[in-house]
């Protein structure tokens, strides 16, 4: 087997980490609140003071797939781009949420922070109004989340172009807390797509949701973006690491993937270019797990994992006296096979930056795993048992394309 580390990773060069380790450090010292196994913090019903419920928040953005929508912005002229920015956005808090154990209402306020030399009010716009019409959207499938506004800052000194952060929030009931603690030996591990074409999605995802854009987009993007748009980039990270791909935005799909990876056309693809699905709004998986929960209860499913910032390895942060082995994972998306084969990135570092294929894991009984497969095919997604629960010190094994990957407690 290969124990994975992050000392020669990519990612790690420029400027980002999927471990975050120096984060961890820095909070390790933080009161973790009521359920420190839980996917986001609970508190205390501070707001209404009552001692059977409590209040969850939550406190993330699209991270620099923003820096990838301007790229698209400025080639195209297309704002519309920028409305999936915002719906990245509410998904990245709404779905750690979800994983809580929280089904809403939901309050979310909205944080702008832009360079204003470079971002007009139209981006502005896009951006407000992507916002308000996702949450309408959510609204048909159930799933109420209500604005409370946000704030917009013009902050050109610390900005290079546009920073896209939300904050959400939900008041529920203690006992419909889903804590990740309860994860036990013999769970079996059912993982959800998060690639392909759902029946809440309009156009076909790319599945690499607001997670390793950083690495994806300097992998697969061609140096004319370096040359044309600094902007987008560390000035500080080694040439040889920024833009050294081979691949144009603007480029047919179709054509992209027959011609890279040997890909038939598909119907689904047709009149896609590669930057309007690189960028695919980050797929909520928020509809199919109210449905969880009130088909199976929370007390009878252990653990949810959003497999979002440290993709597959995500699950260490919660898991220390049990062994996870996910040896039947979903096929590897076609853009993480492009990122691999264009980056020469290693089985173990994608595997740890990027969700590779799916970006939901529940943990439940394995008598109970074909209720949550039923669940994910009436939503159209692609769902398997990838993994199981054994007993063991606490440790991660991924079967890869190559072989065996070893990820030991210490990296969570």
């Amino acid at each position: 087997m290969s124990e994975a580390g992050e000392g020669t990773s990519r990612y790690l060069a420029r400027g980002a980490s999927a471990t975050k380790d120096d984060v961890h450090r820095a909070i390790a010292g933080l009161e973790k609140g009521l359920f420190p196994s839980a996917f986001c913090k609970v508190l205390p019903d501070v707001l209404g003071g009552d001692p059977d419920f409590c209040n969850l928040i939550h406190a993330d953005g699209a991270g620099t797939k923003s820096a990838l929508a301007y790229l698209y912005w400025k080639e195209t002229g297309n704002t519309d781009v920028w409305k999936g920015i915002a719906r990245d956005s509410v998904v990245m808090n709404l779905d750690d949420l979800c994983c809580a154990g929280a089904t809403g209402p939901f309050l979310l306020s909205s944080t702008l922070g832009r360079n204003k030399h470079r971002i007009p009010g139209d981006v502005l716009s896009a951006l407000i109004q992507g916002t308000a019409e996702y949450l309408e959207e959510l609204e048909r499938w159930g799933v109420v989340v209500h604005s409370g506004g946000g704030e917009t800052a013009d902050l050109g000194d610390l900005i290079q172009t546009v920073v896209v952060d939300s904050t959400m929030t939900a008041r529920m009931p203690r006992s419909g807390v889903l804590s990740n603690h309860r994860i036990a030996v013999g769970d079996a591990v059912v993982g959800f797509a998060s690639h392909g074409l759902c029946s809440y999605e309009a156009v076909p995802n790319s599945g690499i949701g607001s997670n390793g854009l950083t690495s994806a987009r300097h992998d697969l993007l061609d140096q004319r973006y370096r040359e044309l748009y600094p902007e987008t980039m560390d000035p500080r990270v080694p040439k040889d690491l920024c833009y050294s791909g081979q691949l144009l935005l603007t480029e047919d799909l179709n054509t992209l993937l027959a011609r890279e990876l040997g890909l038939a056309p598909t119907q689904e693809r047709e009149g896609l270019d590669f930057g309007r699905w690189f960028l695919s709004p980050t797929r909520t998986y928020a509809p199919l797990i109210q449905a969880l929960i009130q088909d199976l209860g929370v007390s009878r499913l252990h653990g949810m994992i959003h497999c979002s910032g440290g993709g597959q390895t995500k699950v260490m942060h919660f898991v220390g006296n049990a062994n996870i082995i996910k040896d039947n994972l979903l096929p590897v998306p076609p853009l993480f096979e492009l990122i691999r084969r264009q980056s020469g990135t290693a089985w173990e570092e994608m595997y740890r930056v990027f969700n590779m294929g799916h970006r939901l894991e529940v943990y439940l009984p394995m008598e109970l795993a074909e209720t949550a497969l039923q669940w994910g095919r009436h939503f159209g997604i692609q769902c398997d048992v990838i993994g199981r629960v054994v007993d063991g010190p606490g440790g991660l094994q991924i079967k890869g394309p190559e072989g065996w990957l070893t990820y030991p407690t210490h990296l969570a």
